[in-house]
Formats: C-alpha cells, structure tokens, sequence
C-alpha cells in the first residue's frame, strides 16, 4: 500500500527536520519509507532570488523562472511518489500544491506580472489535469509545521543559509508568513491536515518533541486509514 504524506509550512520551520524523523520513526517499525526533499542545495536559482536587488529580479525574471524550476521539481516528486511499486510511505518536502501559494505571493509583491502569473496558472492546472489521470495522486496527509513569526525568523537565522539571512529579507518571509494559515485552513482541500505548533516543538533539540511529533503523524494516519482496515504497527 502506498501511503502519502506532504511536509508544510513556512520557509525555515523544519520542514526538512521533521520528514527525516518521521522517515526514521516508519522504517523502525519496518515500514520502508522514501523522502522526496525540497530542490535547495541543487537549485541554482535560489540564490539569485534570495541575492539580487529589487532591480536585478526585474531585470532577469527570476522570481517566475524560479516559481517553473519549483513546479517542475515538484511535478516529478509526485509522478515518482506514485511509481513506487511497494508498499511504501513516501513523504514530501513541501508540495505541488503549496507552490501556486508562493507564485500568488510572488505576484501581489511586483515580482510576477499578471501575464506571468496567468502562464504559471495554466500551467499548473494543466499538470492537475495529467496527475489526475494517475492512481493516488493526492496526498493521505498534509503535516503542516505552524508557527509564529518571531519563530520562523528565529530558525531561519539560526540554520545559517547564507543567501536567506539577508535582513532586508525580512519584509518577504513576512509577506509568505502571513497568509500562509489562511490557504492552508480555507484553501487546501488535497488531504486532511495536521497541525504541529513549532511554537513549542523542536524537533531537532527535543528528543521528546520528536517522538511526539511521530506519534501525532502516526494516530492521524491510523485515523485516515482505517477506513480501509489499514493500520501502522
């Protein structure tokens, strides 16, 4: 059986962090697991967008050839999710669905234009027209990482990527932070969600934080599944 889960949140709360303790929680139980991580450290577009001045972005169009480089990646993780052939359970490092989010924000900033924004849109129900012919292509669960914004700054600093602690940044991660609960609650309609309050929880300090955190995942999932006699051991 293959069971999907997708990593949520805003940029720096550990999105990353949690997929790979959750991977290790499943495979302890002998549930063979795969993350699909986010494209960062193999992404040679990030950088500039993070880097360049307001002038440079213009100029250059990063911000919508950033939004193709992510959709496409992204595209690929859920056509690859869906080709395993054993029982697996696979989870997503940010998804597909979370990235028409960030080209909206994109957009009401100046950094896509309307005609690019159209583009992006058409492209993107274009893709949701071909995964819908697969089997599974949605999600079981969405684990979305919540926080404040005095948290979100906080860990973005502190995992020290050069190119996001830019404080003239500040003023972006604002702008994504404060309508991402919104989409999320009142938008996102792919899967059930679960909510994890980073707030109070650190996965990486905390042992205690994580067995709770894979504890949480792991009763949602049993909730979910058990509509087709399914459960985790």
């Amino acid at each position: 059986m293959l069971v999907s889960i997708v990593i949520g949140g805003m940029i720096g709360l550990g999105k990353t962090s949690v997929a790979d303790i959750l991977k290790e929680h499943f495979q302890n139980k002998g549930i063979e697991s795969k993350v699909f991580y986010e494209s960062v450290d193999d992404n040679p577009i990030l950088p500039l967008y993070y880097e360049l001045t307001p002038e440079e972005l213009e100029a250059r169009r990063i911000p919508f050839l950033l939004q193709l480089f992510f959709l496409n990646k992204r595209f690929k993780t859920v056509k690859d999710c869906i080709n395993w052939k054993n029982p697996i359970y696979t989870i997503q490092d940010r998804s597909i669905y979370e990235d028409w989010y960030f080209a909206y924000v994109n957009k009401n900033l100046g950094r896509i234009s309307d005609l690019e924004f159209k583009i992006y849109e058409d492209l993107v129900d274009n893709m949701m027209e071909e995964l819908e012919e697969l089997p599974k292509k949605a999600p079981d669960l969405m684990v979305y990482l919540k926080g404040s914004f005095e948290t979100v700054i906080e860990r973005i600093m502190s995992r020290g990527r050069s190119f996001e602690i830019n404080p003239e940044l500040k003023e972006y991660y604002f702008e994504v932070w404060k309508g991402y609960d919104e989409w999320v609650m009142n938008r996102y309609n792919a899967s059930e969600v679960l909510i994890i309050d980073m707030d109070t929880t650190d996965v990486i300090k905390s042992e205690a934080d994580a067995r709770k955190v894979c504890h949480a995942v792991e009763e949602k999932l049993n909730e979910i599944l058990s509509t087709s006699k399914t459960h985790i051991g």
